[in-house]
């Protein structure tokens, strides 16, 4: 995925060269990794300081981020990256400049229980063992929300800017793709500037 996220990058970085580029179509060729591809579209954007250029997103079918800002797909998707407007949406990002449009967790490594605790702002998740904590963007203030994974029912969603989880064992799984280093802390929060996304 290395030399792949290289390309993507190098091609969004190319076409901002021009400077009548307004706005960019995200179309990734199948639902498989679809919001892992529009993530690293708009990471770039980010990185690059030009989230003044319009995200449209095209997938061929649903994904979790289209139904979390509730966005068609398919020929729908298109004909609304053709005509439609975009709205600034909180920009979720983490502490390794990552964007989250879909979901995130918050777990613990070699398939371990996840040994730590987790905040929502200054709100408590948990303080000990859990199986994980889920993450997702919310497509309005304050930007994010989380909660605890449970076996039988889901745990509460909280809502806020951030959710950081300190622990011993953490391994952060982005869009469905595990980054198998561990690490001590993890942060997801909301960006001072908004990305603009083409809605309905």
């Amino acid at each position: 995925m290395g030399s792949g996220k290289q390309a993507v990058r190098a091609a969004v970085t190319d076409h901002l060269t021009d400077p009548e580029v307004s706005r960019v179509v995200v179309a990734p060729t199948g639902a498989d990794g679809a919001d892992a591809f529009l993530s690293l579209v708009i990471a770039t954007l980010m990185l690059a300081e030009r989230l003044d250029v319009e995200v449209a997103y095209t997938p061929p079918a649903a994904t979790r981020a289209t139904r979390i800002y509730r966005l068609p797909h398919g020929s729908a998707a298109q004909t609304l990256a053709e005509h439609g407007s975009a709205r600034d949406v909180p920009l979720i990002r983490d502490d390794a400049a990552s964007v989250l449009v879909g979901v995130a967790r918050h777990l613990g490594a070699d398939d371990e229980k996840l040994h730590g605790e987790t905040y929502v702002d200054s709100e408590h998740l948990f303080t000990g063992e859990v199986r994980g904590v889920q993450i997702e963007p919310l497509p309005h203030a304050p930007g994010l929300r989380a909660r605890v994974i449970r076996p039988i029912w889901p745990g509460r969603w909280h809502l806020g800017r951030a959710a950081q989880t300190g622990g011993t064992n953490i391994v952060v799984e982005r869009e469905g793709t595990l980054t198998p280093r561990v690490l001590k802390r993890s942060t997801f929060y909301r960006h001072h500037v908004d990305m603009k996304l083409v809605c309905p």
